[in-house]
């Protein structure tokens, strides 16, 4: 009981590490998104903007940080831990910017909103399970 508790805790916290990268690249995209790229004819415009960005950005980094949150739990059940936590979040994170720089810098790689959202999720199970081993049982 107590190495399955500990195998959840872990999931947790990777969990809440995940959407914490996923967020920070999100702000990230919408800060050079309104410095850079977007059209601001004046400053409420430009904090409209940003504050649009953030808000996508961290919805997004929400589902995903639930994506892990599951994608681990379901691992955990199966016997498996996860590894490199720190790592697996940090490359979400990565992704994400990634994704949406190239999605903001070059706007005929944007799918819509169904393909963005079902890449992120895929990339998000990817990730998580390619962190995941096999428990030894004792």
């Amino acid at each position: 009981m107590s190495d399955n508790g500990d195998r959840m805790r872990v999931v947790v916290y990777y969990g809440i590490w995940a959407t914490l990268c996923a967020a920070g690249a999100g702000i990230v995209v919408a800060v050079i998104h309104t410095a850079f790229f977007a059209l601001n004819p004046g400053r409420s415009a430009a904090i409209q903007t940003l504050i649009q960005g953030i808000e996508t950005g961290l919805a997004l980094a929400a589902g995903q940080g639930a994506v892990a949150l599951v994608t681990g739990s379901l691992l955990a059940q199966l016997g498996r831990s996860l590894n490199y936590t720190v790592l697996l979040g940090l490359g979400i994170g990565l992704f994400d910017f990634g994704m949406y720089f190239l999605q903001m810098a070059v706007p005929s790689t944007e799918l819509g909103w169904t393909a963005d959202i079902a890449i992120l999720v895929a990339v998000t199970i990817l990730i998580t399970v390619s962190g995941a081993k096999q428990t030894v049982q004792q």
